[in-house]
């Protein structure tokens, strides 16, 4: 099998066996599917109940211990199957479904072994798109075949993913065991209707198997010299930005999910991708994961977020509606995706896993911790694939570390002038980070080479990124996004403000600085000496109001009370 580095990095982490390069099942575990795949009447599996000892059997065969698994888990299978979904849908679920999954896991090692033979710049010519442990400070992209997405979730329904390695390599835990084991040992109505979306997922594949592909990037601003990411930016580089201000619209209703523009998609992230969607979580991440389930699907080979890095995941297929979040989230039915396919068989829908800081009081207004989140912002926000794209371009042209005269761009009506390291002034020589970046904010990059979409229609649609639970100031965390998405060159930021108190006149502030023609250094200076006099307690006011003491707003007071930061 070719891409072997990529199977051994990834092996201890599947359920399936290896040997003389061919990923199998092992007998036992073949013969149980098989007895699945023929349907109730053969394999007498007809209840929830009756399917987790299937499944435990199953287990077995793989030497699984029953340790890792919740010992709650078959009591919510059978509840779940028994009481919480009407008679003739669980029946239609073991007699047309389950089969169908069973099928589904049969295939696992051909899709596997297919996989892999395509992996090798079979996709994108001369990147390595192979199923890997995406490790941390290692940029890189999977792409997968939404069959293919849809067995590894099979798998985790079935709770055949190896858990003992997981920790020690910060992966998340991905089998559903837990998710069942909570409906049980602490009902709450938010449980069954997660676990209603995922059903529902399976229902879809079974009827009929997708036939796009998903992609799952680790994305990194590099933290030292030497490599092509692109370079974790210091105070300087962003107080000297002389990069515009985006235009910034907001939207008081409306969810990010449902924006049609094509624009990159915020996730509220956990650092570790998923959060708690197949655990107890019920907020903007986790439905977000049952929604679009194969986002799951990531949690199996992305370990833990660095505050360097971001996750872009493209392609996947929302396949449910819902109503409420948190404690009042309920799935609403079958949701039909519309979205547009791109060149590499993907849906148009780019979600971005970006996790702020958590509960940082007051210590968010330090410089540091601004510089953290607008970076981590950055990194989500910029196109890093066009990176890659350069350094072939320089590689193959032998022009690596060469410089170039500046390039006048049509901006709004009017020319600027963009200069090496990243729009400021340009220095005596260039490192290839700096060239690299250099060409990326160019934004012109069709002189180059041929980029896989032109992207200045790829927004980024966003909200109250890392407030609510998290603690972050959200008049603070709006303009770090406005910075990070006008730095990385996005057309547009769209803000979804979800009736936040402290963001009533946030348009109105928006506006405002808009029409002063801000660059994003000023902006940043604005936001650094605000910060620095709250945090010697020189202001208590929000930064709306601290900034123009004309838009008084009762909201800002509000905030500040009730977050005691």
């Amino acid at each position: 099998m070719e891409n072997r580095e990529d199977l051994t990095s990834i092996l201890p982490f599947l359920p399936l066996c290896l040997r003389s390069s061919t990923l199998f099942w092992p007998p036992p575990v073949v013969e149980a599917l098989k007895a699945l795949s023929q349907g109730p009447h053969y394999s007498k599996v007809n209840s929830g109940q009756l399917l987790f000892l299937a499944i435990s059997d199953i287990r077995n065969s793989l030497s699984l211990s029953d340790s890792s698994i919740s010992s709650s888990a078959s009591d919510g299978f059978a509840l779940f199957f028994y009481d919480l979904i009407p008679r003739d849908e669980a029946a239609k679920w073991f007699e047309q479904v389950v089969p169908k999954l069973a099928d589904l896991l049969l295939r696992l090692p051909s899709l596997l072994e297919t996989h892999y033979e395509k992996a090798d710049g079979g996709i994108v010519k001369g990147v390595n798109t192979g199923l890997r442990l995406l490790e941390s400070q290692q940029p890189g992209i999977v792409f997968l075949t939404q069959e293919l997405v849809g067995a590894l979730l099979a798998c985790s329904f079935f709770c055949l993913f190896p858990t003992s390695d997981r920790g020690a390599k910060h992966l998340p835990m991905i089998n559903f065991d837990h998710l069942f084991a909570y409906l049980y040992d602490q009902y709450d109505e938010k449980l069954e209707n997660k676990l209603k979306c995922i059903v529902h997922y399976f229902e879809r594949i079974g009827s009929s198997i997708p036939a796009g592909y998903v992609s799952f990037e680790r994305k990194v601003l590099a933290l030292e010299h030497g490599t092509f990411c692109f370079p974790y930016p210091k105070e300087n580089f962003w107080s000297q930005s002389n990069i515009s201000l985006c235009p910034f619209k907001i939207s008081n209703s409306g969810f990010i999910e449902d924006q049609s523009s094509g624009a990159i998609e915020v996730d509220f992230a956990n650092k570790y991708l998923g959060g708690g969607a197949i655990r107890r979580g019920c907020v903007q991440e986790e439905i977000r994961f049952m929604i679009n389930p194969e986002l799951i699907a990531g949690m199996l080979f992305l370990p833990c977020m660095a505050d360097n890095e971001a996750i872009e995941i493209v392609g996947t297929e929302r396949f449910s509606n819902y109503t409420g979040y948190a404690s009042s989230f309920r799935f609403d039915g079958d949701h039909v995706d519309k979205k547009e396919i791109d060149v590499l068989g993907r849906r148009k829908r780019r979600i971005i896993a970006i996790d702020a800081l958590s509960i940082p009081g007051k210590r968010q207004y330090r410089v540091e911790c601004l510089l953290r989140e607008i970076n981590k912002a950055l990194c989500g926000f910029l196109d890093h694939f066009k990176c890659y794209q350069y350094q072939k371009f320089f590689q193959d042209a032998g022009s690596v570390g060469c410089q170039y005269d500046p390039i006048v761009e049509e901006s709004g009506g009017h020319s600027e002038v963009y200069h090496s390291s990243l729009g400021n002034p340009s220095t005596s020589s260039q490192t290839i980070e700096e060239t690299l970046a250099n060409q990326l904010f160019r934004n012109h990059e069709a002189h180059y080479c041929q980029p896989l979409e032109y992207q200045q229609e790829i927004g980024v649609v966003t909200g109250n990124w890392g407030c609510g639970a998290f603690g972050g100031d959200p008049q603070v965390k709006a303009m770090l996004q406005w910075l990070a998405a006008s730095q990385a060159l996005r057309p547009f930021i769209l803000y979804y403000a979800f009736d936040f108190e402290a963001l009533q006149i946030l348009g109105q502030v928006a506006q405002w600085i808009s029409s002063q023609g801000w660059t994003v250094g000023e902006l940043w200076n604005m936001l650094v000496e605000y910060s620095v006099q709250r945090l010697r307690g020189e202001t208590g006011a929000g930064f709306f109001s601290w900034l123009l003491p004309s838009l008084k707003s009762h909201d800002t007071i509000l905030f500040n009370n009730s977050h005691n930061v």
